[in-house]
């Protein structure tokens, strides 16, 4: 099964070297992309340094955007599956292999990392947001979704190539899965570690809570 990890990122290249390197140290044999969504901080240099092939986005265009291209990319290239993981070592590569395994048991089509069984130093206003979003996200999907805010998952190419997505920020990695779902695809969870230590989050609450109302909005529309 030949699997792209995808990391979508502005601004991280203080954390994406590393990052791309216990990635290779999992499997050197794991291509990794790294999305540079507008940095101004060499974030494509310091990818490229580490062995990472890099697109890059000619202004910061938002998360979401970063993911449809490389999703994008993935299917041009004839890969299996996606990992999607963030930027700021909040995700632990050592997890990848598990993400992979799930996949390929046939647990679902999509298989998302939830923190929420042991939500360690996550901040309490991110608990209750996550698991209210969650609900809802699982609600509009016909699926349990214990964590759908969760950027490290693994996808089937099959699963999630072609969807026409509308958002561009957050709100995409929900609109993947409630879109992937009324196509057919079957979402399963495994748990992952919160990792918050250091961590800044670039969630404007205000902002992402309204994209997020516009995206329930607009599912009742999608078929």
């Amino acid at each position: 099964m030949r699997t792209l990890v995808v990391i979508p990122g502005r601004d991280i290249a203080a954390t994406v070297a590393p990052l791309v390197g216990k990635i290779r140290a999992q499997d050197p044999a794991l291509d990794v992309l790294v999305v540079d969504d507008g940095s101004t901080d060499g974030t494509a240099e310091a990818a490229r340094r580490a062995g990472a092939e890099v697109v890059a986005h000619d202004g910061n265009r938002g998360k979401g955007a970063a993911l449809r291209t490389g999703i994008a990319h993935a299917a041009a290239r004839g890969y299996d599956a996606i990992v999607t993981m963030d930027g700021d070592l909040q995700h632990d590569p050592s997890a990848i292999p598990q993400f992979v395994a799930a996949l390929a048991r046939g647990d679902g089509d999509i298989v998302v990392g939830t923190r929420m069984r042991a939500v360690g130093s996550m901040p309490p206003i991110r608990v209750w947001t996550n698991r209210t979003t969650s609900r809802v996200v699982s609600r509009l999907a016909g699926q349990d979704i214990p964590d759908s805010q969760s950027g490290f998952r693994i996808m089937r190419t099959s699963a999630v190539s072609g969807i026409r997505l509308v958002t561009s920020r957050y709100d995409t990695e929900s609109e993947i899965l409630i879109r992937a779902a009324r196509r057919g695809a079957r979402i399963a969870s495994i748990p992952i570690e919160a990792i918050y230590e250091g961590a800044r989050s670039h969630i404007n609450p205000a902002i992402d809570t309204l994209r997020f109302l516009r995206l329930v909005a607009l599912s009742f529309f999608w078929h």
